[in-house]
């Protein structure tokens, strides 16, 4: 970890660096994600990627009261090593798309910035944030801010629904809590009876379920299954019994 910035309240930017990028390749796909597993912990979390060049790698991260990644990111991380995954992506805009429309809450942003920079044809994009983002977006984009109604709250479903479409065919592409994209997909497939190569829509998070701090660190058993040549499952099996314990 080369870098550590704090860009609003909720939002921190990690920069990560060196030899261990090597061998990284980004899929040049605009939401492409990678897993990262921070020190003393073994399960992964997803992140868009914001920026990949000069071989280095931004990752925008969300912060919550507490969290795998959010308890770490907190401290001082620059100098500390991480493990990432292969990317992967999901964008997939039609190249006879005229129009496109980006709508998310803050996990979105990364990815709504990156993609927005990406196109070049008339952009839309709304933007349920807690906190002012300013400049944060490309100056390309009509750019709607919408006001979080609360923590681990959206109302992206009721906004999708009345939006007025534009004419012509396009994409539409939204993240954010798991229940809004549900209601979404549904609206898409039967109000507007889009053909599922015209809309992209993926559920970040999950509202309506108090994050908890862990009771049992998990880092721990990992690293001491591990150095006793346990497997997974064996690792597993024995976490569990420390937190029935």
């Amino acid at each position: 970890m080369v870098r550590r910035e704090q860009l609003s309240p909720h939002l921190v930017r990690l920069t990560l660096g060196g030899d261990g990028l090597g061998s990284f390749h980004s899929t040049g796909i605009p939401d492409e994600w990678v897993g990262l597993v921070v020190p003393g912990q073994f399960q992964s979390r997803y992140y868009t990627v914001r920026s990949w060049r000069d071989g280095e790698l931004e990752l925008d991260i969300v912060m919550h009261d507490v969290g795998l990644v959010t308890e770490w990111a907190t401290g001082d991380v620059v100098g500390e090593t991480v493990v990432i995954t292969e990317p992967r992506g999901s964008f997939a805009m039609p190249v006879s798309a005229t129009w496109l429309m980006l709508v998310g809450d803050l996990t979105a942003m990364p990815a709504m910035a990156r993609i927005a920079g990406h196109v070049d044809i008339p952009t839309r994009i709304w933007a349920e944030v807690p906190d002012a983002l300013p400049g944060y977006l490309p100056n390309s984009g009509d750019v709607t801010w919408l006001e979080q109604p609360g923590d681990g709250e959206s109302l992206l479903a009721s906004v999708v629904e009345s939006i007025d479409w534009p004419a012509g065919d396009g994409y539409f592409w939204m993240a954010g809590e798991s229940a809004q994209m549900r209601a979404i997909r549904k609206h898409l497939m039967r109000e507007r009876r889009l053909p599922a190569t015209a809309y992209d829509v993926m559920g970040y998070w999950r509202g309506g379920i108090q994050r908890q701090p862990r009771v049992v660190d998990p880092g721990p058993i990992w690293q001491a299954g591990k150095a006793a040549g346990h497997s997974d499952e064996e690792i597993w099996a024995a976490y569990d019994e420390a937190r029935e314990s």
